[in-house]
């Protein structure tokens, strides 16, 4: 069969068996056979075929999921985490790489230094501008990597090398990949959570956190906070009304009896086992999924912490920092629920690719009014999620990483922005067995490309430290795609022995 893992193979003369899903058909059928499909798995009855089976890791895993927040547009290191005194020193003066530069937008005006002021933060000491002085509670907790290079300027491109390993689309998200290696902890919620912004999806949409070709029940489901229903069609609009409970039972004994006729001869096609485990799942996510969604369970204490405002019901498009606040605060404490309750990987974005003007980290024409309020947001939020995750002992099995497709200039663009500089940027990550107070590599004095060009870190190398920390070796967790065996880590990637606690 086309399809296959490294650590699920079926056993010999499996083809002479009953399949699982015409098993559970036949015995409970339809959505009806949800409670006998749960004892039997509870049981380990049924082989998962949806994921491979558990691999036996070479390592204790360090974390158990993982909270990626996505900083869409590209997030200035320059401005917020990676000091560069000789800017400071230089502002104003004539730019001069040394080399001619590729600009994306030929943004090679004078030297220009960090819109914020850099104070030292924790007992680590770690310099970051005052915008996202927030963090500085945590900054013992946070381990740096200044000297990441990307392969491309492009937005698109670059937010898939972040978000799936390539550049290309038709690859699995990061998400994706972890759902498919271990799987949820909660039966009753997907594996892999998304919450975009709240104005919008950033480049390539949904496109970053599709399963391509995994079986399908490993994409991400987008959750979008502040909207009437977060979780689209899970429960039925207004023109289902007409729906009795006869006729949605007749509905399932049809759709049992077209799915029987279908799945017959088609033993190693996964995508309708994969199709009725979405189903399966969402049936029970009617339940599951408000729960996790209800913030008025949060104490007034909790709230703040976050910068969540009670008075803020919807957001705006215009971008101010207390609706900034408001909105990524919601998104991080509304993954601090999931996570607790057994989502494996939750994805939080900033920013959209709506247009102009910026609703996104791009700031081509002026920093300190793009980047300050969703700077200030996700400072708030992100400070706030780690300092509650520790103090309910989840820190220290929770991973989490900051990232953005690439970083900027440190010379000017039209005198007050930056333009793209994928030749190197900031990536940080906490807890899940991360060295807290950490940095692992710098960028040149100019903070344009890695110190030592000689041994720069590349997303496939982030990538395989998030893998490693989860018990995962990235070379080991492949699948069988059009004659090749697929990765998140493609055919690179070492694991950031520095960051490692």
């Amino acid at each position: 069969m086309n399809q296959r893992s490294p650590f699920h193979r079926l056993p010999a003369g499996a083809r002479n068996f009953q399949s699982r899903r015409e098993f559970l058909w036949r015995s409970g059928g339809g959505l009806g056979g949800i409670a006998l499909a749960g004892l039997l798995a509870q049981d380990r009855l049924l082989a998962d075929a949806g994921r491979p089976s558990h691999p036996r890791p070479l390592f204790r895993p360090k974390a158990k999921r993982v909270i990626q927040l996505f900083m869409a547009g590209a997030a200035s290191h320059l401005d917020l985490f990676d000091f560069k005194p000789e800017l400071v020193k230089r502002d104003g003066q004539k730019s001069d790489f040394g080399e001619h530069v590729e600009a994306f937008q030929d943004g090679l005006g004078p030297w220009m230094k960090p819109v914020w002021e850099f104070r030292p933060h924790g007992q680590s000491g770690k310099m970051m501008g005052e915008v996202v002085a927030d963090l500085g509670a945590v900054a013992d907790e946070m381990a740096f990597v200044h000297n990441l290079v990307g392969q491309t300027g492009v937005h698109s491109q670059g937010t898939y090398l972040q978000a799936t390993g390539f550049q290309l689309p038709g690859f699995p998200g990061i998400g994706c990949w972890a759902s498919y290696g271990l799987g949820s902890e909660n039966e009753n919620l997907p594996a892999f959570v998304v919450l975009p912004d709240h104005r919008g999806f950033a480049s390539n949409g949904p496109k970053n956190w599709d399963s391509a070709f995994l079986p399908q029940q490993h994409a991400g489901t987008p959750v979008q906070l502040g909207r009437p229903n977060p979780i689209a069609d899970l429960f039925p609009g207004a023109g289902g009304a007409y729906i009795t409970p006869s006729s949605e039972s007749e509905a399932h004994a049809l759709m049992a009896s077209l799915n029987r006729g279908h799945a017959a001869g088609r033993e190693g096609d996964a995508r309708l086992d994969a199709r009725i485990r979405s189903y399966e799942l969402a049936a029970r996510m009617q339940l599951a999924a408000p729960e996790v969604l209800d913030l008025s369970r949060e104490s007034a204490s909790i709230k703040a912490l976050y910068g969540i405002d009670e008075s803020t019901r919807t957001w705006p498009v215009e971008i101010n920092a207390a609706e900034e606040m408001d909105a990524f605060g919601r998104k991080c404490l509304v993954a601090r629920r999931l996570v607790e309750r057994g989502v494996r990987f939750v994805q939080v974005w900033s920013g959209n690719d709506n247009g102009f003007p910026r609703r996104n980290w791009d700031s081509h024409e002026d920093v300190r009014r793009d980047h300050g309020p969703l700077a200030r947001g996700f400072a708030r939020g992100a400070s706030a999620l780690i300092r509650d995750l520790r103090q309910r002992g989840l820190l220290e099995d929770t991973l989490v990483l900051w990232t953005t497709e690439f970083g900027r200039m440190p010379s000017s663009q039209g005198g007050k922005g930056r333009d793209h500089n994928p030749y190197v940027f900031t990536n940080w990550m906490a807890g899940g067995g991360v060295r807290g107070g950490a940095t692992c590599g710098e960028s040149d004095e100019w903070g344009y490309k890695p110190r030592d060009r000689g041994k720069p870190t590349t997303v496939h190398d982030i990538h395989a430290t998030m893998l490693h920390l989860l018990g995962i070796d990235h070379e080991k967790l492949t699948f069988r795609h059009n004659g090749i065996d697929r990765r998140l880590t493609d055919v690179s990637g070492e694991v950031i022995r520095g960051l490692l606690a």
